[in-house]
């Protein structure tokens, strides 16, 4: 059955089938092989009449060389990429730095800042409304802040 399909089509099946596991169980692995699959299938696109051994072998090696290059090459770069993350469920920590408007004064150090389409507790020194302050650091749900 199989003998009149081109072997470069059936790398790239196996190719289509190893992605597919791969989104169908996350994990950065089957991904690799699928295509070490799809490499495999371009080889016997440009070199037909490769045997069943040296098509094996050749997915072997590719398949190898894309998990190493995921290995020593992608994953430090998505490793750096994620130190920014480490913040993104502490919405809070996420406003440092950012400038605000003052919508309630502070009064004996606690006020309010319009922040997006909501409002924080603010702490600082006593400033009228409208003023612009600065988020220097978070205490819970309050933002220390000073005048801009």
């Amino acid at each position: 059955m199989f003998a009149s399909v081109a072997a470069h089509y059936l790398w790239w099946i196996v190719a289509l089938v190893l992605i597919g596991i791969e989104v169908a169980m996350p994990g950065f692995f089957m991904l690799w092989i699928g295509i070490g699959a799809a490499a495999t299938g371009l080889l016997t696109l440009f070199v037909p009449g490769l045997s069943l051994l040296a098509q094996a072998i050749a997915f072997v090696v590719l398949a190898f060389v894309s998990c190493a290059v995921y290995g020593y090459v992608l994953r430090p770069r998505f490793q750096q990429g994620q130190v920014g993350d480490g913040r993104l469920n502490r919405r809070g920590e996420q406003l440092i730095g950012g400038r605000y408007v003052l919508i309630e004064a502070i009064s004996n150090g606690r006020g309010k800042a319009r922040v997006g389409d909501g409002q924080w507790l603010v702490s600082g020194p006593d400033l009228p409304v409208g003023s612009t302050v600065e988020v220097v650091s978070v205490d819970g749900t309050t933002l220390n802040v000073r005048p801009v």
